[in-house]
């Protein structure tokens, strides 16, 4: 069993004590996408993945400058945006990086304060505090760049009841496939280049109060050809959590690599989902379409019971089950988790998803690495980019 948890013997409450409580996150807003044609790609998260229509923004609500349409699916909210000329931001930052994550938007109790403490901390500013409103109430935003060119956005909502934002009308549509399974998103991964998982780590703490919690070098996350190192950050309740990657030197170029190379900088590599029932939730999705990256050798499976322990006597999903559909187990001392990782969705090898159920377990799959890296090099060569 990999042993994950950076001072484990304290706990993580101990770890989390460090963190500070000026910055006060209650949870993950939204997350915006700028996309080349958000109307086609609304279709595809509805109908691979289960989201449903939620809200929409465009010429009809008065947005002369951009669409925008909503997602939901439980607790998760996505916002694809696409920009109505070419003389747009939007336009070019999709022109340089492909489809992406331009914003993490995060909700807070006091939007203005939190930009006042993070811009005073170093921080860039992307927005300053701006009251927006419409006849149900008023929502407060302001906003900093993190890595490469995402955005934190700060979301105060407390005298809001309409759907979404000012500006944004319910989204009705006929076609609602019905969901996954999907609850929250349990944490986003971050790929800087190289030399920069340090300072943007010390950029977390110093700029937002973060802790770095979980740490792996390029001995733990490395194969024949290829290696990583990353870090976990956590705001101080642990409800938000950012991994951050950078490459390693290795005989071929690593997947944090490809990604720079075509993403064209640094930004979002990967959402992982969080699901309740993930032998039901991959089941559907594969029959949606969504694929997912190849299955690790018959000894992975074999080698189970070892590498769980104990846990074994809890676990409650057949490893004949798991093997039929390529999910990954793995375990830390607080118990175990399973999680599967999608193919690119998109035709630059840059954005992917994670699908994590977890039993118990407060880790990242650490004991998956060398079985996860090498299936995502096997599809590397493929596209001729290892």
């Amino acid at each position: 069993m990999a042993k994950e948890i950076k001072n484990v013997e304290y706990g993580l409450e101990k770890i989390f004590e460090g963190a500070q409580d000026f910055l006060p996150l209650l949870g993950t807003d939204y997350v915006e996408f700028y996309v080349g044609n958000a109307k086609q790609a609304a279709h595809y998260y509805k109908t691979a993945f289960g989201y449903q229509s939620y809200a929409y923004a465009g010429l009809e609500t008065g947005m002369t400058d951009r669409t925008s349409y909503v997602l939901k699916q439980d607790k998760i909210r996505l916002v694809l945006t696409t920009a109505l000329k070419s003389d747009s931001l939007i336009g070019e930052h999709v022109k340089k990086h492909g489809d992406g994550v331009k914003v993490i938007a995060l909700w807070v109790e006091d939007a203005r304060s939190a930009y006042e403490e993070t811009t005073k901390r170093g921080a860039k500013s992307f927005m300053e505090p701006t009251v927006e409103k419409d006849e149900h109430g008023e929502v407060v935003r302001s906003g900093i760049y993190t890595y490469g060119e995402t955005v934190h956005l700060f979301v105060e909502r407390k005298n809001y009841k309409g759907v979404f934002l000012p500006g944004f009308k319910e989204w009705k549509s006929d076609y609602n496939p019905t969901p996954t399974g999907l609850k929250f998103i349990d944490h986003m991964v971050g790929n800087v280049g190289w030399n920069q998982m340090n300072e943007t780590v010390k950029w977390y703490e110093d700029v937002m109060g973060f802790v770095n919690f979980l740490s792996f070098d390029d001995k733990q996350i490395t194969t024949e050809y290829s290696a990583l190192m990353s870090k976990v950050m956590s705001n101080g309740n642990g409800r938000i959590k950012f991994p951050i990657n950078e490459p390693a030197e290795g005989k071929k170029k690593s997947q944090i690599e490809e990604y720079i190379d075509f993403y064209e900088g640094a930004g979002v590599q990967h959402l992982a989902l969080a699901t309740d029932d993930i032998i039901k939730t991959v089941t559907e999705l594969k029959a949606r379409g969504v694929e997912f990256l190849p299955p690790p050798p018959q000894a992975y499976y074999d080698d189970i019971p070892r590498r769980l322990g104990a846990h074994m006597d809890i676990m409650k999903e057949d490893i004949s089950k798991l093997q039929e559909l390529s999910i990954l187990v793995d375990a830390d001392e607080e118990g175990y988790l399973l999680q599967i990782f999608t193919k690119p969705v998109e035709d630059r090898p840059t954005l992917f998803y994670e699908i994590i159920q977890r039993m118990g377990a407060k880790g990242f799959g650490a004991g998956n690495f060398k079985a996860l890296f090498e299936s995502i090099e096997r599809e590397q060569a493929l596209r001729g980019t290892l």
